[in-house]
């Protein structure tokens, strides 16, 4: 646990003390425990790795203020860079975590080295693929539901969801018939390993609340800063065997990204990269920061 504000606490996962810092950020519907296949072979290629649990998630402090949007959790992340004695850090992020990268990158530019996003993420730049002339995306298929339900009646879903087992049924669902992964890409004890804090009615709320500021019922700390291209050298990693992904991703990351690397399409991989392809995930970020194998 990490002091990152007064009286405000991260749960963090660190190891490879003294090395080139590597902020690892996770999304929903996970915790830092998806990074756990990473942790030690990136110290051991020459990182410093932190993982931490959002505010909210996993062991982490529930947000002192109600917030948990994108300047809350890089309030944060900024407050952990501190406490760490860290002036920058190579930034990776996956889901919810790969948007917080992004906006950490334009919020906080001289705190961010290089980022790495692990999914089909990034700004919000509809009238720039537009002039570009990149067709606006397809409507979202049925299994998007729960975006609506977490976004607009998130207390009736947690109030359903009315015992440990139900919640954390409801969370494995995105790692199986959800189709953000391949089938049988997680087996029990991966389940059981990975939705363990969403047992916790509580914890499950606070996950919905992104979903809120989504759908805009929630209000913001500040305004979000995805609105323009991020200007630092970036590497995208996209599962192909996912519903999550949008259309024209090329296209759409030479724009968003002008100083990057990819898309390069994984096949055979679903949404959660880090747990599915840890090695390849490994070797990419080492080899996009220059380091050795």
């Amino acid at each position: 646990m990490i002091e990152v504000d007064q009286g405000h606490r991260l749960a963090v996962r660190r190891r490879g003390h003294g090395g080139v810092p590597l902020l690892l950020v996770h999304g929903f519907p996970c915790t830092s425990r998806i990074w756990s296949h990473n942790l030690i072979p990136l110290a051991e290629a020459g990182f410093d790795v932190v993982a931490p649990d959002l505010r909210g998630y996993g062991d982490s402090d529930f947000a002192p203020d109600e917030y948990y949007d994108f300047n809350a959790f890089n309030t944060d992340l900024t407050g952990l860079l501190d406490a760490l004695g860290w002036e920058k850090a190579v930034v990776a992020g996956h889901d919810l975590g790969a948007m917080i990268a992004i906006d950490m990158a334009n919020r906080h530019p001289d705190r961010v080295d290089r980022l790495v996003i692990l999914d089909d993420s990034m700004p919000d730049l509809d009238e720039a693929f537009a002039a570009a002339g990149i067709p606006a995306g397809r409507p979202k298929p049925a299994v998007y539901d729960y975006q609506r339900r977490q976004g607009l009646h998130a207390d009736a879903l947690v109030a359903e969801l009315d015992t440990p087992e139900r919640r954390r049924r409801y969370v494995g669902e995105f790692f199986g018939h959800r189709m953000w992964c391949p089938p049988d890409a997680f087996d029990e004890d991966d389940l059981a390993f990975l939705t363990e804090s969403y047992g916790d009615a509580a914890r499950l709320r606070a996950s919905f609340a992104d979903y809120e500021v989504v759908m805009g019922t929630r209000k913001l700390s500040a305004p979000e800063m995805i609105d323009r291209p991020v200007q630092h050298r970036t590497l995208v990693l996209v599962g192909a065997d996912q519903v999550t992904v949008g259309d024209h991703l090329e296209e759409k990351c030479a724009i968003a990204f002008p100083a990057g690397v990819g898309p390069f399409w994984v096949k055979g991989v679903g949404h959660f990269m880090p747990w599915e392809r840890p090695e390849l995930v490994n070797r990419s970020i080492i080899a996009f920061c220059g380091l050795k194998f």
